[in-house]
């Protein structure tokens, strides 16, 4: 079975930028004709969601303007070309890399339909090998970051001296509701936003970068309401149980202890926890719970505050920051997201 290495991570983001304090007016005038005390309680949200800063598609007049599902998914086909070719380009480079050297491309996102899928377009836009094999993974949100990185390292490890790239490009703000005053879509309004990121991967012996030791998913029993969207005329709909955080707590030590163990190692042992900033309230949650076992997720925190959550794209960013980092040989990390279905998924690294 061949080593799989994480070769290098890329981000790109969307052209338009807003602080979570310009966003403010915009809702108010949204709210507008909505009861005082709920509109405050909103504000509150927004306010205390952790998310200073988060870019977007298309500008926020655009956003709080009724569009049609059809033009809304319209802008995210032909915006995330875009950042997937950005991204991927941006990777290569960084890799010295051809763009016909990649043998499997991954591409993620659940905020958007388009088929063919993103996959399609890149290998068009970049001239890659007509035998490039394509996976989209398309209805996985949060999680699939890490889902694309568990099948890349499975290909990969079947097949020795080969590459592949994961391109994860997201923009929940194509999917945000203006006739849906649920708290579900109150809360994703708060903490969401676009970006792109990518992974390059290789089972190639001269590859440098933190090996993958490990990969799992682990699913939660009839959760399938817990998160994930419902199909409109309008759109997507965002689902969001309250309960997300209480339900992770409950998991957490299935989730870690077992995976790490059949790997050889312990919590212990991991000096680098690479998560997934779900929202202020999982962060919170997961801080406080590794925080007993001696460890600390500031990574996360600060993506959250700088770019918001942008789905499966999210915790990539995390990896990244991981990956500019100068990490002595031998230390261990552990890449984890949760998801609909609802799952858990993990990724254990070594560098």
């Amino acid at each position: 079975m061949s080593i799989v290495k994480i070769a290098t991570v890329t981000k790109e983001l969307p052209a338009y930028e807003r602080k979570t304090e310009d966003i403010l007016p915009f809702v108010e005038f949204w709210l507008a004709n909505q009861d005082e005390r709920f509109k405050r309680k909103v504000i509150k949200i927004f306010e205390g969601a952790a998310v200073d800063k988060r870019y977007g598609i298309m500008d926020i007049e655009e956003v709080f303007t009724k569009t049609s599902f059809e033009e809304k998914n319209n802008i995210y086909i032909r915006e995330v070309k875009k950042l997937g070719t950005n991204v991927l380009s941006k990777a290569l480079e960084k890799a010295y890399w051809s763009a016909d050297s990649i043998d499997y491309i991954i591409t993620v996102s659940c905020t958007g339909i388009m088929i063919p899928s993103l996959d399609a377009y890149l290998i068009n836009a970049l001239a890659m090998r007509q035998d490039v094999v394509r996976l989209p993974v398309t209805e996985m949100g949060c999680a699939a970051g890490v889902s694309g990185l568990i099948y890349a390292a499975n290909f990969l490890k079947s097949n020795p001296g080969k590459r592949a790239a994961i391109v994860a490009v997201e923009s929940p703000t194509a999917t945000f509701q203006l006739n849906d005053f649920s708290m579900a879509n109150m809360v994703s309004a708060a903490i969401f936003g676009d970006g792109a990121s990518c992974v390059l991967l290789s089972s190639e012996e001269s590859t440098v970068g933190p090996k993958i030791i490990g990969e799992e998913m682990y699913h939660f029993k009839d959760a399938t309401r817990m998160m994930g969207f419902d199909l409109t005329n309008d759109g997507l709909k965002m689902i969001l149980d309250p309960a997300v955080p209480s339900t992770i707590a409950e998991h957490f030590p299935n989730i870690i202890h077992p995976f790490l163990k059949k790997h050889q190692t312990s919590i212990e042992k991991v000096n680098h926890l690479i998560f997934h900033p779900g929202g202020k309230k999982i962060v919170q949650t997961v801080e406080e719970l590794f925080g007993k076992l001696g460890k600390n997720i500031d990574d996360t925190r600060e993506t959250l505050r700088l770019y918001g959550n942008m789905s499966s794209a999210t915790v990539l960013y995390v990896l990244e920051r991981f990956m500019e980092k100068n990490i002595p040989a031998g230390e261990q990390g552990l890449i984890l997201s949760f998801g609909p279905g609802f799952s858990a998924q993990r990724v254990l690294l070594e560098w």
